[in-house]
Order: structure tokens, then C-alpha cells, then sequence
């Protein structure tokens, strides 16, 4: 083994100790058969579609990984969370757009699919804390920000466009390539990766790539409602009921 394929595989083997995986979930993590074993020992080369995965997972410069670089890392997500489709009403004013528990689990296929966005309900609150930015609702789903957000809660989020604009500690709607989730996050010194927190502490903390976060809504409020929990489509309609006298009333308060 030359010192060059020596200096490589010790890389690779760095990479997964650093993220604390064990040889076989590293190749799941990689999508290879097995586990990293013959890749650390020198018997199979680290093929190009490795290579692909380890930057795609962990941002890892190829040409560091051979030993070409001292730049370990390289970011390939330019930090870009913003909404990837804005709703207005008839009068060309943003409105918030309400995702519910069922509606998320298909957000993020959909979104950017602006027929799929106008099946959902949409609110104008005519507050001055809701205007000059985009809002959009979501629905609490489990536990997991217990004491401050129950389940079935609605959280009203405000739009960050990138990811240097949001301070580490906020709350935020973070929106996965698979899933949306309410947490508190925190920055992490390499960059290239956010801890996600719940406020349970019976769940324990977890990091995500920042290129996997597809968009970010910081949580500025909350609307609270008693729905229940067995009529998904009677506690839409109950919302729905509430947000428009909650409009009648503050504009009655304005005339």
C-alpha cells in the first residue's frame, strides 16, 4: 500500500469515527452492500460513487479525501431556504397559507406545485406584526416541543430566505426533503450543518447537512385551538370559522 492509498484510507476511515458510525452504517450512509471494513483495510478502492456520496452526505472535497487538499470541506448549498411558491389573495396581497398535519406529510413533494398550494386554506390577518414578509401556518405533530407547543397547535412562521439570516436558538418550521418538522436550532462551528433540538428532553438532539433543508420558517407565533384530534376536516373547519372572525374583529377595531 503506498502512502498516498494509505493517507486516503485513513480519511475515509476519520469520516465516519468523526460522525460516530459503526462500519456498517456507514455503507448504508454511503449505499454500499456490507459495511466499510474491506474499504479500511485496503482491499476494495473507494469507487467514484462514494466519492459522490461523502460530498453529497458531508460536504467532503474529493480532493482532500485523496490527499490533494487541505480543505477538507466544500459547500455546495449556497443556504437558500426561501419559499419555493408565494400565494396572494384577490387584491395581489400575500396571504398565509395554512398546513395542516395531513398537508404536511406531502409538502415536501409538492412544494413548488402551485395547483397543490391552492387546495390548501389561506388567511390574511390584518396585523402590522404579519405584514412586509411571508407567513405561513403549520400543525403541530407530536409532542416533541412540549411545554411550549402542544400537539395539533398551529405555529405561524416567518420566511428566512437564507440560512446566514437566522440567528442559532430560534424556533423554526424546518422543512426537509421528506419531512417537516417544528424545532429549535442551533449553528454548528463547520458550517455546513444544523443541530436540530426539541424542547422534550425525553428527545435527544440530532444533526442535519444543511444542503438536505429545502426551506426554513422562523416561529413568531402561535394560534392555539381546542380541535379534536379525531376530525381532521372539522378542526380545518373550526380554524377556518375562527380566523375569519378574528378578521371581522380587527377590522372592526380599525373602522
Amino acid at each position: 500500500m503506498d502512502n498516498l492509498t494509505d493517507q486516503t484510507i485513513k480519511r475515509f476511515k476519520q469520516i465516519r469515527e468523526e460522525n460516530h458510525y459503526t462500519q456498517s452504517d456507514f455503507a448504508k450512509i454511503l449505499q454500499i452492500k456490507n459495511s466499510t471494513a474491506d474499504i479500511e483495510r485496503g482491499k476494495t478502492k473507494i469507487s467514484g460513487k462514494v466519492v459522490a456520496r461523502l460530498l453529497d452526505e458531508f460536504n467532503i472535497n474529493p480532493l482532500w479525501l485523496f490527499g490533494e487538499s487541505d480543505q477538507k470541506k466544500i459547500q455546495l448549498h449556497q443556504g437558500d431556504v426561501s419559499p419555493k411558491v408565494v400565494t396572494i389573495d384577490s387584491q395581489n396581497n400575500e396571504n398565509i397559507v395554512l398546513v395542516n398535519v395531513k398537508a404536511a406529510a406531502g409538502y415536501p413533494q409538492n412544494v413548488q406545485d402551485l395547483d397543490w398550494y391552492q387546495q390548501l386554506p389561506a388567511f390574511d390577518i390584518p396585523l402590522p406584526e404579519y405584514r412586509n414578509a411571508t407567513y405561513r401556518g403549520f400543525q403541530v405533530e407530536g409532542d416533541s416541543m412540549l411545554p411550549l407547543f402542544e400537539p395539533k397547535e398551529w405555529v405561524i412562521g416567518k420566511a428566512i430566505g437564507n440560512l446566514s439570516d437566522i440567528n442559532t436558538n430560534a424556533i423554526c418550521i424546518v422543512v426537509l426533503e421528506d419531512s417537516v418538522m417544528v424545532k429549535k436550532i442551533r449553528k454548528n462551528d463547520d458550517g455546513s450543518s444544523l443541530t436540530l433540538i426539541s424542547l422534550n428532553s425525553e428527545y435527544l438532539p440530532y444533526t442535519i447537512p444543511i444542503h438536505k433543508i429545502v426551506e426554513l420558517w422562523e416561529v413568531n407565533s402561535k394560534l392555539s385551538f381546542n380541535i379534536d384530534a379525531n376530525s381532521g376536516a372539522t378542526g380545518m373547519k373550526q380554524l377556518q370559522e375562527a380566523m375569519v372572525a378574528l378578521t371581522s374583529e380587527v377590522r372592526s377595531l380599525k373602522n
